[in-house]
């Protein structure tokens, strides 16, 4: 437990001295302290430095995808915005949108879209920018905004049978995937519609607050900044439909930025070169030079409008290198812990006082979620939790859906709450919205897992195996124990 405490101290008094500034640093210096710790007592215990160095090492590159994705997504943001993708999807956004509905309409859209295309990151770095932009024009809370985005993106990402979670989830379980998302539906339709009336509830009558952009006036900036048109959507368009075809994500992200590029050129030629003005050389080259810098450093502008101004000068690359930086020392950190083995052993820890199915279930999520805080990754928190656990669900003569099910619940949903989580991270860099900002607003990501439990330990849907696949899973469950928790493994 040291590495976990001391982790849990650190990060706490980093939020009281730094505040959402604490992940700029401070939450980078304790994860690597925690990883001290952990590699310490792994050596202590007999683990050779060597080995312990190469297990960070593997443990940090597998982030190496999420990494790249980050920075294409930063890219992105500001070829669209300088394309004037991002401000045409604002702009109607205005026009369409009631304030009294935004919430709600955020997250069913999201949700929508994100049950199309099977992939939240993908919902939250293209129409979740927008929508924040939105939020923020109207003077609404973007906190609250971002939790719905959120929420929304995580529902469709669940509930899709083209994510890759909810087919690793039941791969890993031993169940199958469309019996797999028809159980989910259980706890995970309840808890969607519950968010939504909560979100539709904290829309009517919320206060606007204070500020500096009316929505008249975000409209008339955004017009005299950008040429305004419905034909500026087709980029987004191209990435859902590639990612809806299963187009992987860098290059789907990749195309999406060649076209932001293209139709920067053609239709908004003064905003490419105001970009490129300081450079030198000929003006059509000055031009490819703006667009350059906006992938590598984002959008700068100015349109006359502060708060429009704050909106809209983001994106880049560089704006996402402190998140690759807390990514790198958040795996480092799990995969330190468990490669020392106590990751495992804190699991076990817990397996020994589970006495019910639904005591099962309820530790399962719980567990999920904690590797999550610990891994830094809902891929391994799901990997982890379905190993670990699934001969204890056979022993006590469980359908593999119930497990299936938990580790969605409880390491898919709750990813985006954890700061230093791959997840946590990314929702945050690319909505512009701290982590501890909008994680008490992403309502779906709460209640799925508390209603799964609540579920359980009523013993509702808790699927039994039939009577000869019992008696096999009881027949072999000392043979698959020992290999399921094994340290390194």
């Amino acid at each position: 437990m040291l590495p976990v405490v001391v982790l849990t101290i650190l990060l706490a008094t980093a939020v009281y001295l730094f505040g959402a500034d604490s992940s700029y640093g401070p939450n980078q210096v304790g994860l690597l302290i925690g990883a001290a710790i952990a590699l310490s007592i792994g050596y202590r215990n007999g683990i050779g430095w060597d080995e312990l160095q190469d297990a960070v090492t593997r443990g940090v590159t597998l982030a190496t995808g999420a990494m790249f994705i980050l920075l294409l997504v930063g890219s992105l943001i500001g070829v669209w915005i300088l394309s004037g993708t991002v401000p045409t999807l604002i702009h109607y956004g205005l026009m369409l949108l009631s304030p009294d509905w935004f919430y709600a309409a955020a997250c069913i859209v999201c949700a929508l879209i994100g049950v199309s295309i099977g992939s939240s990151w993908t919902v939250a770095g293209t129409i979740g920018v927008a929508l924040v932009g939105v939020a923020a024009a109207m003077g609404l809370n973007v906190g609250i905004a971002a939790g719905a985005i959120v929420s929304g993106a995580y529902f469709g990402d669940k509930m899709s049978p083209l994510s890759d979670t909810t087919n690793l989830a039941p791969a890993v379980a031993g169940s199958e995937l469309f019996d797999h998302i028809r159980q989910m539906a259980w706890t995970t339709v309840p808890a969607f519609c519950v968010a939504v009336l909560m979100f539709a509830l904290l829309g009517f009558g919320a206060d606007r607050g204070a500020t500096d952009l009316g929505m008249g006036d975000a409209m008339a900036g955004l017009d005299q900044s950008f040429a305004i048109g419905l034909h500026l959507l087709l980029p987004l368009a191209l990435v859902l439909f590639l990612a809806w075809r299963r187009v992987p994500a860098v290059v789907s992200l990749g195309l999406g930025i060649v076209a932001g590029a293209v139709f920067a050129w053609l239709f908004q030629p003064q905003a490419v070169q105001a970009m490129g003005a300081a450079l030198d050389g000929p003006d059509w080259l000055r031009r490819i030079g703006g667009i350059w810098i906006v992938s590598f450093s984002g959008y700068a502008g100015e349109t006359g409008h502060a708060a429009l101004d704050d909106l809209l000068n983001r994106g880049g690359m560089a704006s996402m290198l402190n998140t690759v930086w807390l990514i790198i020392c958040a795996m480092g950190f799990g995969a330190a812990m468990e490669k020392a083995g106590l990751l495992q052993r804190l699991i076990l820890g817990l397996m020994r006082r589970v006495k019910t199915a639904g005591g099962l279930v309820t530790t399962t999520i719980l567990s999920a979620f904690g590797i999550n805080v610990v891994t830094s990754d809902q891929y391994l928190s799901i990997v982890i939790a379905g190993r670990v656990y699934r001969s204890e669900f056979e022993n006590k003569g469980l359908d593999p859906l119930n497990l299936s099910r938990a580790v969605e619940d409880g390491g898919t949903i709750t990813s985006p709450l954890v700061p230093w989580n791959t997840c946590g991270a990314y929702m945050a860099a690319t909505l512009g919205v701290a982590t501890f900002s909008y994680a008490p607003w992403a309502l779906f990501n709460w209640l799925s897992p508390i209603i799964a439990i609540l579920v359980a330990n009523m013993g509702w849907r808790l699927l039994k195996l039939p009577e000869g696949a019992e008696r096999r899973a009881a027949s072999s469950v000392d043979r698959r124990r020992s290999p399921a928790v094994e340290p390194g493994h």
